[in-house]
């Protein structure tokens, strides 16, 4: 059935959005749209809070959970996505893990361009950090645009003091504004989501707001030194012209001395983890980031704490 599986997927992803440039506004209801098809597990339990000074989504097993806490940072190219959105990848990391996971809702572009995202993650982790979570209880998690900000809000905890999370996972992070990659161009037309052209007109301009996009901030897989960065794993498919992001990013991550994981997965599209119960890949790969947690994440029992209003 897999073949299959993909094929009704890439089907779907290349559905054409309606004709004439798409607006801001346009673009977040279509994607909203997109992922309210996700499939999200039973067995969880969500509550509105918020983290730092930033609403978030509290998910939490129904019952027994884990000591441990997933920061989880959504996806959507920085300009569209919340919480919702990703409680499909949420809610299977939680209930693969037992974790529980602060989902953030944080400023999108352009009204609030780079590094916006990256400030309001900093303070969502400063949060849990001064609620008295020890940080080897905490991972940072995320995808696409969000899977981004796990490895950029590790370079902003590092460079402002603050003890690292336990372990880092990015779904098809985008790691390279400059759009330098090879597969940029080798995956062209095989990825049904995304273009160079779409990239580099539409998206960086809005996120980066005509800043520099060679700055490690934006494009770590080129100029970001993550030494001392914890445990990585880094999950990304064949057919997307984002591959090389994660592929460079581990690269660089190895010859800093980072343990890191590099999980490729064939004939699947951009954050294909996001398909979990339709594809059975995304499934096998979100049981893969599960045992990664698992054995990642450390923290003495301790009674469950209660979502966070700050």
């Amino acid at each position: 059935m897999s073949r299959e599986q993909r094929v009704r997927v890439d089907a779907m992803l290349r559905r054409p959005p309606p004709g004439g440039p798409q607006s801001v506004e346009a673009f977040r209801e279509r994607f909203k749209s997109t992922m309210a098809q996700m499939i999200v597990p039973g067995g969880i339990r969500t509550t509105q809070t918020m983290l730092g000074d930033r609403p978030a989504l509290h998910v939490a097993p129904e019952t027994y959970p884990r000591p441990g806490t997933i920061l989880y940072l959504h996806g959507g190219g920085w300009v569209a996505g919340s919480p919702q959105t990703s409680l499909s990848m949420t809610g299977h990391l939680v209930a693969r893990t037992g974790f529980t996971s602060y989902s953030l809702d944080y400023r999108l572009a352009p009204e609030h361009p780079f590094p916006a995202a990256i400030d309001d993650a900093l303070r969502a982790y400063r949060a849990l950090l001064d609620s008295g979570q020890d940080p080897s209880a905490i991972a940072f998690a995320g995808d696409s645009a969000g899977g981004a900000l796990t490895v950029t809000t590790c370079l902003a905890a590092r460079d402002a003091g603050l003890p690292l999370p336990a372990a880092i996972v990015a779904f098809s992070p985008s790691l390279d504004a400059t759009g330098s990659g090879e597969s940029m161009d080798t995956k062209a037309g095989i990825d049904p989501i995304f273009t160079r052209e779409y990239l580099e007109e539409t998206i960086a301009p809005l996120y980066l707001a005509g800043q520099d996009p060679r700055q490690a901030m934006v494009s770590p897989a080129l100029s970001a030194d993550p030494a001392s960065f914890p445990p990585m794993l880094l999950q990304a498919g064949t057919n997307e012209v984002l591959l090389d992001d994660s592929t460079r990013m581990a690269a660089r991550a190895r010859a800093a001395g980072v343990s890191v994981i590099l999980d490729i997965t064939a004939d699947v599209p951009h954050v294909f983890q996001s398909f979990a119960g339709v594809l059975d890949e995304a499934d096998e790969a979100l049981e893969r980031a599960a045992l990664f947690l698992t054995q990642h994440v450390r923290s003495t029992e301790r009674p469950e704490q209660a979502p966070m209003a700050q």
